[in-house]
């Protein structure tokens, strides 16, 4: 599932092709990934529109749009977007295009069908529950020190949950915590101060250099030019198992916590 490295990349990429360029017309090829409004009055919001900017909460993207309203897209585990040409013939898993005046498409492509797009007035109709970005002062050792007092869940868990911090997947979840030296097992509420304080600038560190590699591509994930990431490259325990941990040797281990894979090196993390 693209995590905030990745939608922050395509984000990037997607901007200069699609800003202010008017949508002169809309294709739901099904009908599912419309979350709200229906899907007539979508195309109807939609057509003749301009992204005129564009943001990101989590793994939210955000679509200013010329009339106030605003279009947030979540990829979920298999979406991908694209700007090509029109006469380019449809993938059979494109699940909405948006056709532009220049005679390209934005298109929307995702295998799972778990992606979704929502029109809607006010972002936060979407992202209210979501916690801090873990780049911003938001995000401080004090903050997450009292977001994990008394609880009994794993850290891994409590990353997960996108109330606690904004983007994190499982990825930067088990990267960041062999960084902080923390097993993914540990009770939230049992980190000390130290812990915590290591466990935040392991999280920001692995975001900012996945950032600067253009996110993880393990198998969906591509930018708009169907370039991949760099950052699985330097991936020191994710998808790992039985490889020498690189800080000691030691066989990196597999087990499932909250139904996903977590990967982690049993001496080195406590």
């Amino acid at each position: 599932m693209p995590e905030l490295p990745e939608v922050q990349t395509i984000l990037d990429a997607l901007f200069p092709q699609i800003i202010d360029q008017p949508i002169i017309d809309v294709s739901v090829l099904w009908e599912g990934v419309i979350d709200r409004p229906e899907t007539t009055l979508f195309i109807a919001w939609m057509k003749n529109r301009r992204v005129v900017s564009t943001d990101r909460r989590g793994k939210y993207m955000l679509f200013e749009l010329d009339d106030g309203r605003w279009l947030v897209m979540h990829l979920r585990m298999t979406g991908e977007m694209r700007v090509i040409p029109n006469s380019d013939p449809y993938h059979k898993h494109d699940r909405l295009v948006f056709h532009l005046a220049n005679g390209r498409d934005w298109r929307f492509k995702d295998m799972r069908k778990f992606g979704r797009a929502y029109l809607v007035e006010d972002v936060q109709e979407v992202i209210f529950k979501l916690g801090p970005e873990p780049l911003s002062a938001d995000f401080s050792v004090a903050h997450l020190q009292k977001s994990l007092a008394a609880r009994t869940a794993p850290i891994k868990s409590l990353l997960l949950d996108q109330r606690l911090v904004a983007g994190i997947g499982n990825i930067y979840a088990d990267e960041a915590l062999f960084r902080a030296r923390l097993h993914p097992l540990r009770q939230g509420g049992s980190l000390s101060a130290a812990e915590v304080g290591r466990l935040v600038e392991a999280i920001q560190a692995v975001i900012q250099q996945a950032l600067s590699e253009m996110g993880t591509t393990l198998r969906d994930y591509r930018r708009p030019d169907g370039s991949t990431g760099e950052f699985q490259n330097s991936l020191l325990v994710f998808r790992r198992t039985g490889e020498p941990c690189p800080s000691c040797g030691t066989p990196i281990s597999r087990i499932v916590v909250s139904g996903r894979s977590t990967h982690f090196c049993s001496k080195e993390q406590h």
